[in-house]
């Protein structure tokens, strides 16, 4: 053929393929016949989602459509469904459907490529259309793959071993199951992780195959470790850098076991909650060495680096009796290499002022935990009292376990106190103020087990108290003091929960007039009954002519609390609540509140922000309060 008439025909068929790869806008994708998690993992896998919004040729429109079919099957497979049959059909009336045929999958994608090599080209590559282009992909899942044989064991020292062998028991999935791959997954993890957390740093997988059969419909699991010797704990060094600040000697004292004691992660990760607590180092490092093992014995490297040595507060505070003010703090974290910490603070309003004194050092007898040793002074001077206060105390405490903490103190109180409505408003008469000293041993304990201390969905958290004093002891009264309070949380599907909350406190006395302010119990407030004032419900002295109803305090008092909550978004949600109880001496006069909150999650826990209606002669229509922090 001459040249010219072969580059008319080159140009001609140039101009065809242009025409049959006219664009194409890929508007929507819409899968069907799948739960939420599956159609979440076909439409991430599919690269036909990829090119919603975009123009494509005609020619690449045909190959994502093709694509979609194997990219939809394969993405099914992790759930257990190796079989399903699925129909792709665009908005112009074109439609594929495919099903799985027996055999591995191997074999089945090569058959399908193949036949997609000798179909003719679909409609969507031969008439080129700009109209935008929607897909359906509807899928039939078929019948699961099930395990019909697991042999999953463990060989070697860790045979015996009583964990291991209960993670092999809750091994999924089982024989008669679904093979779901994640589930596989993370029952395979567990159990290399447990290995390792116990000690077993040889072991290795000496079978690790799934053999799925799609005739069948089934999956035959063969996993075996072997699991090589255990290893016991090594000493343990310690390396402070940039700079020592404490002495060895005293992070020693927090390591609980002995050398050449069986090697557990357990160990380390209490040792590491025991340094955090400390709150010396910015940055704690435990390493350990197996490969530096020796005689079986693990060497333990703790890297740590020391945080800011002093810490600074200052902050603006305004309350309705206190008025406006100011708080001023300074604390060190370490004093010495000794471990030795101190704080001073300071809250000054215009008619609330606190002064706090505070010298902390580690003890490690019993449990870990601080001495503590505190001098603070206060002198409150309200539209209705009058009184300062003193109080020395000396306290040890500690975390006993996972969930407990206890206090154990002494304290040592001078209080002076008069009422306004004691006061004639004669300047030449002295105010008739009353004195007390008392001294008195405390133990407090506090109980915590929630799944998230910032934001519980399931859990509870309790605090008991009891204290007491002997008249000729150092206390001008006899007087033993009882005081619980809970707290339950309860999550109701996925954004809403349950909040429950009690408090129960008594006193045995029968010189209760002898008893100071601080002594004595109240109720009413954010904390207690919301829709009342802080310590609005319970014997008050009535109001006068200038003055409003204060409370006097009472022997006992008991509260309780029912909240809902329900989130919009992961940061937003509201609240609906009914708050009861009373402070009382013989008998409660039990007051009810009811209102609605604001919540947001902060990231330094929940702000609440509550608006609240007494229901049983309230000092005012409405209070409002506002509150940020981690629940317990």
């Amino acid at each position: 053929m001459p040249p010219t008439p072969r580059l008319l025909l080159a140009a001609a068929l140039c101009f065809a393929s242009v025409g049959a790869a006219q664009a194409a806008k890929v508007e929507k994708v819409d899968i069907r016949g799948l739960d939420e998690a599956m159609t979440q993992n076909v439409r991430v896998s599919l690269s036909l989602v990829d090119a919603i919004g975009k123009t494509v040729s005609g020619r690449r429109l045909g190959y994502l459509l093709r694509e979609a079919e194997d990219e939809a099957r394969e993405a099914l497979e992790p759930f257990g469904y190796y079989s399903p049959t699925i129909t792709v059909e665009d908005s112009r009336g074109n439609r594929r459907r495919s099903e799985s045929q027996a055999g591995d999958a191997e074999t089945e994608r090569e058959a399908v490529a193949a036949d997609a090599a000798a179909a003719p080209e679909p409609a969507a590559e031969r008439a080129p259309s700009s109209a935008p282009v929607s897909v359906v992909i509807t899928v039939d899942k078929g019948e699961p793959v099930k395990v019909r044989r697991s042999d999953v064991a463990i060989l070697g020292a860790g045979s015996d071993d009583r964990y291991l062998n209960q993670d092999l028991a809750a091994f999924r999935p089982g024989p008669d199951q679904v093979f779901n791959h994640e589930l596989y997954e993370a029952s395979k993890t567990k159990i290399s992780r447990r290995l390792a957390e116990r000690g077993y740093f040889d072991a290795d997988f000496s079978s690790r195959r799934v053999e799925v059969t799609r005739a069948q419909n089934a999956a035959d699991i063969d996993l075996v470790w072997t699991s090589g010797p255990r290893y016991d704990m090594g000493p343990i060094s310690f390396e402070q850098t940039p700079k020592r600040i404490i002495r060895d000697s005293l992070l020693q004292r927090l390591v609980y076991w002995e050398q050449g004691s069986y090697y557990h992660q357990g160990k380390l990760d209490r040792f590491r909650e025991s340094l955090a607590r400390l709150d010396y180092f910015s940055s704690i490092d435990i390493e350990p060495q197996p490969d530096a093992a020796v005689d079986g014995q693990v060497p333990v490297k703790v890297t740590l680096t020391p945080a800011k040595r002093s810490i600074y507060t200052a902050g603006l505070s305004y309350g309705t009796d206190s008025g406006a003010g100011v708080r001023l703090g300074l604390e060190r974290r370490y004093l010495n290499d000794r471990g030795h910490k101190a704080l001073a603070q300071v809250d000054y309003a215009q008619r609330r002022k606190t002064a706090t004194l505070q010298y902390r050092i580690p003890a490690f007898a019993w449990v870990d935990g601080w001495y503590t040793f505190s001098l603070q002074g206060s002198d409150e001077q309200t539209d209705y009292i009058d009184t300062r206060r003193i109080e020395l105390v000396a306290s040890r405490s500690g975390k006993i376990n996972q969930h407990w903490t206890a206090t154990a103190s002494v304290h040592g109180l001078r209080e002076r106190w008069a009422y306004a409505d004691e006061d004639d408003d004669d300047p030449t008469t002295p105010v008739d103020y009353r004195t007390a000293t008392f001294l008195y041993p405390s133990l407090r304990a506090e109980y915590i087990d929630a799944d998230d201390r910032l934001y519980p969905r399931n859990g509870i958290g309790a605090t008991g108290m009891i204290r007491g004093g002997l008249q000729g002891a150092g206390s001008d009264a006899n007087f033993i003091q009882a005081h619980v309070t809970a707290r339950w949380y309860k999550g109701l599907g996925e954004r809403s929960r349950l909040i429950a909350r009690g408090e129960l406190g008594h006193t045995f006395t029968n010189e209760l007039v002898d008893l100071p302010p601080s002594l004595r119990f109240y109720a009413g407030g954010d904390r207690s009954i919301r829709g009342y004032e802080w310590r609005e419900v319970g014997p008050r002295i009535p109001p006068g002519p200038d003055r409003k109803a204060f409370a006097l305090g009472a022997k006992n008092v008991i509260t309780g609390s029912v909240e809902y909550e329900q989130y919009f978004n992961d940061s937003w949600g509201g609240a609906v609540f009914v708050d009861s109880g009373s402070a009382f001496d013989d008998t409660p006069d039990l007051r009810t509140g009811v209102g609605i909150g604001v919540r947001w999650r902060s990231p330094v826990g929940p702000l609440r922000i509550d608006i609240a209606r007494g229901l049983d002669d309230p000092d005012s229509n409405f209070q409002i309060y506002l509150n940020i922090g981690a629940e317990f």
